[in-house]
């Protein structure tokens, strides 16, 4: 990469599941990236670099967010209480880490001069919709806490949006595949650690549909937005997914990679909710689409149980978010 277009990257929730495999591609790019995370997962997952600054902290403290943000000309927010469930664990929690903290973030880059603020909401503020392509001007109708904060903090960015001060936000679909900081509690990874340890998956309903994006696709997003220019994403949204598909049709993918012998069982259940979006807009504008496919995914998670680098998959705290947060009671 030209060194004009090198960056210092500031990176909230680097050592989470995304961040843990786009920090290391940011210093492959050549970028110098600081990392500030609580760590509760661990550190180990970020390898040290010469060009990496790793913190532990948390973005709630106004103080040293305004000290750790100064020198950085971007910043990808990917810190969150990232689901529904954890997120009721404790609904204070996370308020004040998904959206209380949010604005004063957003101050203390503009104020430090950053260039450029990246903001990972997620494609669960639209809420359920009939459309086939649910698409970036489509009204927001968030049904949890979770995907309202999202929401909230999108029209806060906005707001700060200037020449000076690139703002844009990604919707992002549910992410699947292999990361040193597993999650196995998001539904294709949840479908093939079943499968492989289980031989077993049991789908409620079966046809609701359920948008999903590689973990390298996503990471190849956040790559996109880096490098586009400010023209084309000042003040911008982007969907961001690959496949619509029920989850009926992803426990037989699953099944298809894992081995013929897995059996599904489909049970009723009252939670019919469906998502599906369209990600045109960033394909359209920055010529951005996904280069792996969900089966990918799979195939790597597959691969990983194999190579015995996800042990006791389906016990082991770490790779569940909210038996994690669950003991450590996370305040």
């Amino acid at each position: 990469m030209e060194k004009d277009n090198l960056k210092r990257i500031f990176v909230t929730g680097g050592a989470g599941y995304v961040g843990a495999m786009l920090v290391p591609r940011l210093l492959e790019e050549g970028h110098t990236v600081s990392v500030i995370d609580l760590m509760i997962y661990g550190e180990e997952v970020l390898k040290k670099h010469p060009r990496l600054t790793t913190i532990r902290g948390d973005i709630r403290d106004v103080s040293l967010i305004n000290r750790a943000v100064s020198g950085h000309d971007t910043v990808i927010h990917l810190a969150c209480i990232s689901n529904d469930p954890s997120f009721d664990l404790s609904p204070e929690l996370g308020r004040s880490i998904n959206l209380d903290a949010f604005r004063p973030l957003v101050e203390a880059s503009k104020h430090a001069g950053v260039k450029r603020f990246i903001y990972a909401s997620s494609s669960s503020v639209y809420g359920v919709k009939e459309e086939q392509n649910v698409h970036e001007e489509m009204e927001l109708e968030p049904l949890t806490d979770y995907s309202r904060f999202k929401a909230d903090c999108e029209k806060i960015l906005a707001e700060y949006q200037s020449p000076d001060f690139t703002t844009v936000t990604l919707r992002p679909a549910t992410v699947c595949g292999y990361s040193p900081r597993q999650r196995l509690d998001v539904v294709v990874n949840i479908l093939t650690n079943l499968a492989y340890h289980k031989r077993e998956i049991t789908v409620f309903g079966g046809k609701q549909l359920r948008p999903n994006i590689h973990i390298g696709d996503m990471v190849g997003s956040y790559i996109a937005l880096l490098n586009a220019p400010d023209r084309l994403i000042a003040g911008e949204i982007f969907n961001v997914g690959d496949e619509n598909q029920s989850v009926l049709d992803l426990a037989e993918m699953v099944k298809g990679v894992v081995g013929e012998d897995v059996k599904l069982v489909a049970t009723p259940t009252n939670d019919n909710r469906s998502y599906h979006i369209s990600s045109k807009k960033i394909a359209e504008k920055l010529g951005w689409k996904p280069k792996h496919t969900i089966r990918n995914a799979v195939e790597d998670l597959k691969k990983a149980f194999e190579e015995g680098l996800l042990p006791n998959s389906l016990e082991e705290e770490r790779y569940f978010n909210i038996k994690r947060m669950q003991r450590l009671e996370l305040k």
